[in-house]
């Protein structure tokens, strides 16, 4: 299968996201837990650059251990443009260039991001014209976040997170990002989770397949009113990624205690996500967590999913 293609190579950024809701059921006999969760994309993007090649390469740029980025199979983009290719019968390669701004392992589907944007950007580059429920269904092959990371803006996850309905959103959130240089492993954190809720007997031995996001949260963001959204952010992940990384709560108090509405660990973590009154009061606390040492990112959502650049 073949349309015109793109001559060269073929530029597309993804956003990274926001987990505003995360409720997380019990382990099932497939290793999956329902989830219910609404996604946010924010304006912390990944750009992956799709060059036309006889091999399957990858590079990455933007971190500085660049070991912590697989670049084989393992890599997520790798096997999106794999997928791909075996999808359409095409029977080329690709050199992607990954240039990444998105902590790596911080909870904010990075990884996500770059599977996202090298379907687009194969696509595009080989003429494929995948219809877009084919290439939803290609992304949720790869992952629950590659879906969202895809389309963006707000939507809610059900199912292992793969399941999308957009949520209406109003209006501009601003976040203000606290990343941290070592990631944390995104099954490490669910398996603690486990291994807390059955040392605690909170949850029944039949989880529930399926989990709903509690109403407010949609009328908040419905409502585009951030104090609202701050009192009805949760994350089930939370309590494993404070005991994995202690020190992820002292970060969450000093965000508070400079202004921010409310904090929350990110996904698995350990980025934490401050959501702010205003774009003023976002630099405020972002400042403020600067001048004691952390590292800290404005950014605002929500944005649009993966999209081509220039080709």
């Amino acid at each position: 299968m073949s349309l015109a293609a793109f001559p060269g190579s073929v530029h597309v950024r993804a956003p990274g996201k926001i987990n505003v809701y995360l409720g997380v059921g019990g382990r099932h006999d497939d290793g999956y837990h329902a989830l219910a969760t609404v996604f946010q994309a924010v304006s912390l993007y990944e750009d992956v650059i799709a060059t036309a090649s006889d091999e399957f390469t990858l590079s990455v740029s933007g971190v500085e251990d660049t070991s912590a980025v697989p670049l084989d199979d393992r890599n997520l983009a790798m096997r999106a443009a794999k997928m791909l290719a075996a999808a359409t019968g095409y029977e080329g390669g690709v050199h992607l260039e990954i240039r990444k701004s998105v902590p790596v392992a911080g909870g904010m589907g990075g990884g996500s991001a770059d599977a996202a944007a090298a379907l687009v950007a194969c696509d595009a580059l080989w003429g494929t014209g995948l219809h877009p429920p084919r290439m939803h269904e290609l992304a949720a092959r790869l992952g629950a976040d590659v879906p969202f990371a895809l389309h963006g803006g707000t939507a809610v996850g059900t199912g292992r997170g793969d399941q999308l309905n957009p949520a209406l959103a109003h209006g501009r959130f601003d976040w203000v990002l606290v990343t941290s240089e070592e990631g944390l492993s995104t099954p490490a954190i669910y398996a603690r989770l486990d291994t807390h809720r059955s040392q605690s007997g909170a949850l029944a031995d039949d989880p529930p397949m399926s989990l709903d996001v509690p109403i407010p949260v949609l009328q908040a963001l419905r409502a585009g009113e951030p104090r609202s959204l701050a009192a009805s952010m949760f994350n089930d992940l939370e309590v494993p990624a404070l005991l994995e990384r202690p020190s992820l709560d002292g970060v969450i108090k000093a965000g508070l205690s400079a202004g921010a509405l409310s904090g929350i660990v990110s996904g698995s973590g350990p980025t934490v996500a401050f959501l702010c009154e205003s774009p003023e009061s976002a630099h405020y606390v972002q400042s403020e967590l600067m001048d004691a040492g952390h590292a800290a990112l404005h950014v605002h959502g929500p944005v649009s999913g993966a999209r081509i650049i220039t080709a």
